[in-house]
């Protein structure tokens, strides 16, 4: 069956991503298209996965067979590319071809509308449903080819248009003239050419790793975190570096090194960019963050007047939260983030291209703009953790947290406790730890967020013994 989560609809290669899946999905969108009167116009595009491009092309026989016209970005682009493609060209809709940062064995579909939104979950929902209700033979897809000289498929290139509104945002001019150096890790994904003409364009001085076009990650997960990004940190240290930027699969999340060596968090990021955006660039509004995201951004906002909001976990959620507040900066503990007059979407190099920026500007390393941001709102450190479920041990925990709401005992007290995304309990010293099941994997999440690392990891414990969940 096609399930949509919050990052879009993902399944295993040859088990639910199957050729006739991707063309259900394709015409359940295109008849939705047809409906609502829209104009009948869609923009896709596909990461570097196995089956990736001849899924674009099969989503795109199926689409095209309802009557849409195709705009198909033919070079690998970033997801946040076409999100920019759907916003300019003012199209109602768009899709890449990706599962984002899930490991090879995955792909999947990822939904945009008007204006280069994420897909609501009352949109996918209703397409998933439509898809899954389709028979084999009400699909009728037109060949690729065909549809190609007939011109309901057009081959189009919107890169340029692409980085130069990203280049016209930033202060190539700062870069320019402190020419940082930086190693560059795309894990084998779709960021190579528009993150090094980004920083060519600033005259950074750039090492690249894992720019190979490799469907297997080089037998890795295609996401920047700790574990993944080793090679970038001895890289970092090798030359000298003063920056190590990585993107995931599909370039919408970002991994930073400091020029020590060490992971600088998405929590961090986030930090990081709206404070200069604030202080430096002296732009002023509010910051959306999920449940699940470091409440340090509150602190930041609070000292320039500005407001936190929280959503529930799903990039759409802080979309609708950045409109709904006219928010200067949106993102999540995952690693994506966006800012007021970009996209309404994740873009892993806008946001690394501003990291660079804020690098120049400052003229410090970044390992000590870390610690100024640590000695003036006080250190918050997250420990994360997932496990892996059978749908039984699922059952077990959604019964056990979720109906009847039993809540483990902490050794500090509880502020209050959440439920609007998962169980979230705020504690009075402003720690906090959230429970949540995933939303595109069959896992549980815990996050825990305190001053310390090992106090944040004993209430994880807390949370993981009660749940007999190993730890």
């Amino acid at each position: 069956m096609i399930e949509f989560g919050t990052g879009g609809w993902r399944a295993i290669i040859g088990d639910g991503f199957t050729k006739e899946n991707i063309q259900k999905v394709a015409t359940a969108l295109g008849r939705r298209m047809n409906r609502e009167g829209v104009r009948k116009e869609i923009c896709i595009g596909y990461d570097r996965r196995f089956l990736s491009r001849e899924a674009a092309i099969w989503f795109s026989e199926a689409i095209a067979g309802e009557g849409v016209k195709v705009d198909f970005i033919n070079i690998s682009p970033p997801t946040p590319q076409i999100m920019f493609t759907v916003k300019s060209w003012e199209l109602p809709y768009g899709a890449a071809i990706t599962a984002s940062h899930n490991p090879a064995l995955y792909n999947g579909i990822k939904l945009f509308t008007e204006g280069g939104r994420d897909a609501t979950k009352e949109i996918t929902d209703q397409i998933q449903d439509e898809a899954n209700a389709l028979a084999a033979d009400e699909i009728r897809p037109v060949d690729f080819e065909e549809a190609k000289a007939a011109g309901r498929v057009v081959y189009v290139d919107t890169r340029d248009d692409y980085l130069d509104s990203i280049l016209e945002r930033i202060d190539t001019r700062a870069i320019r003239k402190r020419r940082p150096r930086i190693v560059l890790d795309p894990m084998y994904g779709v960021s190579l050419t528009g993150l090094m003409t980004i920083l060519y364009s600033c005259r950074c001085d750039v090492t690249v790793i894992h720019d190979t076009h490799d469907a297997f990650f080089g037998r890795r997960l295609p996401a920047p975190n700790v574990d993944t990004m080793g090679d970038l940190q001895r890289q970092v240290l090798d030359k000298e570096a003063d920056l190590g930027l990585a993107t995931d699969g599909d370039a919408d999340r970002l991994g930073v090194i400091d020029e020590k060596g060490r992971y600088v968090s998405a929590n961090e990021i986030l930090v990081l960019l709206y404070h200069y955006l604030l202080k430096y660039k002296g732009w002023k509004g509010a910051v959306v963050r999920n449940v699940a995201t470091t409440h340090l951004l509150d602190r930041v906002a609070a000292k320039f007047g500005e407001k936190c909001i929280e959503v529930p976990v799903g990039f759409k959620n802080i979309s609708a939260g950045m409109q709904e507040n006219d928010a200067l900066l949106g993102g999540e503990s995952s690693g994506g983030l966006t800012v007021r007059g970009h996209i309404f979407g994740k873009d892993g190099l806008y946001a690394a291209s501003l990291l660079v920026e804020m690098l120049a500007v400052t003229g410090k390393p970044l390992s000590q703009t870390v610690q100024e941001i640590f000695d003036e709102y006080g250190e918050l450190h997250m420990a994360e953790y997932d496990w892996l479920l059978t749908e039984q041990r699922k059952e077990e925990i959604s019964t056990r947290v979720f109906k009847r709401r039993q809540v483990p005992a902490f050794d500090i007290p509880v502020d209050h406790v959440a439920w609007d995304d998962g169980c979230k309990v705020v504690f009075t010293d402003g720690s906090w730890i959230i429970l949540r099941f995933s939303g595109t994997e069959p896992r549980v999440r815990v996050f825990a967020e305190a001053e310390t690392m090992d106090r944040a990891r004993e209430l994880v414990g807390r949370m993981a013994a009660e749940l007999n969940l190993p730890f």
